[in-house]
């Protein structure tokens, strides 16, 4: 499972804390007997971590795990498609910062305004948490999925020269992404947790459906996110944010074994100007 996932389940940890207030959560594999551990889960109160199960008390598992994604109809998927539950609803998760890592964030957040003075007279009317590329592009497995998924560089270029004349936008450093002039990237590098630190002391989230739109979500954050055709926001969006969808007879496709030309309309059918007043929007 991904970030994201490990983000989804922290809210229902929230739920099932209230309920079973006195006894050790644990997520995992209940099939096999596996507890797991995530970067996610750090700090987190009510998430046990498996070295830490005291085995004397009573512990409540949660079971979940790539055989047991909530939002997925297992019955229906195959190798080429994912099919989704309709009726499944995510809530927000929680994030737990340490002091480090919110020092760190509080760092880069000084280096990008410092970066935006130096290049501008006015001041910027937002900070822009942004994202287009995920690692696990990186990964022959991933890579279909993930293009299918994309709104594309192109398109994400071009929004980005729109609004990096108006608002701050730190992007975090991957070593194949593409960098745009103008957004702020970081000399230090940051995990995911530093990331979601920075994202916490912005005004909005801007990027694909994945883990960072569920972060987003975890720290009450706006956001703009591109579902395209691939996955639909009710599977995995959050009504507090502005889910951009491609609404037709194919969607949601959940292709993975292929590149699917249906993604490839949905790019080219949402609008570099759509998103652009969307954003302007959020952040009037």
């Amino acid at each position: 499972m991904g970030l994201g996932d490990d983000l989804m389940i922290t809210g229902i940890v929230e739920q099932e804390h209230k309920k079973h207030p006195d006894k050790q959560i644990v997520i995992g594999d209940l099939k096999n007997n596996l507890v797991f551990d995530s970067i996610v889960y750090l700090n987190n109160p009510k998430i046990t971590p498996s070295h830490m199960i005291d085995r004397s008390k009573p512990v409540h598992f949660i079971n979940y795990n790539d055989q047991n994604r909530f939002y997925i109809n297992y019955e229906k998927s195959n190798d080429k498609n994912l099919y989704w539950r309709i009726d499944f609803k995510p809530i927000p998760g929680k994030i737990y910062f340490s002091k480090n890592e919110i020092s760190n964030a509080e760092n880069i957040l000084k280096s990008a305004n410092n970066f935006w003075s130096e290049k501008n007279e006015k001041q910027h009317q937002g900070i822009i948490f942004f994202e287009s590329y995920s690692t696990k592009q990186n990964y022959e497995f991933f890579k279909n999925k993930m293009n299918n998924k994309n709104w594309g560089e192109e398109n994400w270029t071009k929004l980005i020269d729109r609004l990096k004349k108006n608002y701050l936008i730190i992007q975090s450093v991957h070593e194949k992404a593409t960098k745009i002039d103008g957004v702020f990237y970081s000399e230090r590098e940051f995990d995911f947790r530093t990331a979601c630190a920075v994202m916490n002391n912005c005004d909005m989230y801007l990027g694909n459906e994945g883990g960072f739109g569920h972060a987003a979500a975890a720290l009450n954050k706006k956001a703009l996110i591109y579902f395209g055709g691939w996955i639909s926001p009710q599977s995995t969006g959050y009504d507090m944010h502005e889910n951009i969808y491609y609404d037709d007879v194919s969607s949601p496709c959940g292709a993975i074994g292929y590149i699917c030309d249906h993604c490839e309309n949905a790019r080219q059918i949402i609008k570099v100007d759509n998103l652009e007043e969307k954003v302007n929007l959020i952040l009037k």
